[in-house]
């Protein structure tokens, strides 16, 4: 194993996931820092409620992708066999390097997201069928609620379940680190959580705005 380049692997994957598109695009087509309005969060969700879908699609879409190709640096530089626990491994300390980078963005003033984008798009590099089990919670809650927050943390908690009884994996880093995602989209979401019980979180409603 070349520790070097597992190094600069994972120094890649934190300035990926620090590409702080939210903020960019704002400030870019709109001259608007979204942390300044809505729920404060430089997230997709906030995009769309302060500046719209069409703003917010490509924002979605790009922290999905840059949650993505963090999780395939690994593969792309060849430090494990494919397809190996090892490799599985690696993709996730990238992976956990590009959520952190998101979060905690070094080009924004370490004022990032939630992450959830960019974890999705980490799963899907890892393990697509799971991932996308964890999209249609995600889709059926939110039908069914209007509560982003709360789709989002419901297929945070349904990811472990569905990776270790439905699914399965050679990996036992995965294993353990479906809990941590699981456990770390509820920390994020505390204060969602708290507006929900009291009723006062917002629905996920379609803002259009040119």
């Amino acid at each position: 194993m070349n520790i070097t380049l597992l190094i600069i692997t994972l120094v890649l994957a934190y300035l990926l996931g620090s590409t702080a598109t939210a903020v960019w695009i704002g400030k870019i087509f709109h001259n608007v820092d979204v942390r300044e309005h809505g729920s404060g969060n430089a997230g997709a969700t906030n995009v769309i409620r302060v500046l719209g879908w069409g703003t917010g699609i490509p924002v979605l879409f790009l922290d999905i992708l840059k949650g993505w190709i963090a999780g395939m640096l690994p593969v792309f530089f060849n430090l494990a066999g494919r397809g190996t626990a090892l490799m599985t491994d690696f993709q996730i300390a990238a992976g956990i390097a590009a959520v952190l980078g998101h979060i905690l963005p070094v080009f924004a003033g370490f004022r990032g997201g939630k992450g959830v984008a960019t974890i999705c798009g980490v799963m899907l590099a890892i393990h697509p069928a799971v991932t996308l089990s964890c999209l249609g919670v995600f889709l059926i809650v939110l039908f069914v609620s209007a509560y982003v927050s709360l789709a989002s943390m419901t297929a945070g908690v349904a990811f472990p379940f569905l990776l270790m009884l439905v699914f399965g994996t050679p990996s036992v880093v995965l294993r353990i680190f479906s809990f941590i995602v699981a456990a770390a989209l509820l920390f994020t979401h505390r204060k969602n959580i708290k507006r929900l019980l009291r009723g006062e979180e917002p629905k996920f409603i379609r803002k259009n705005k040119s």
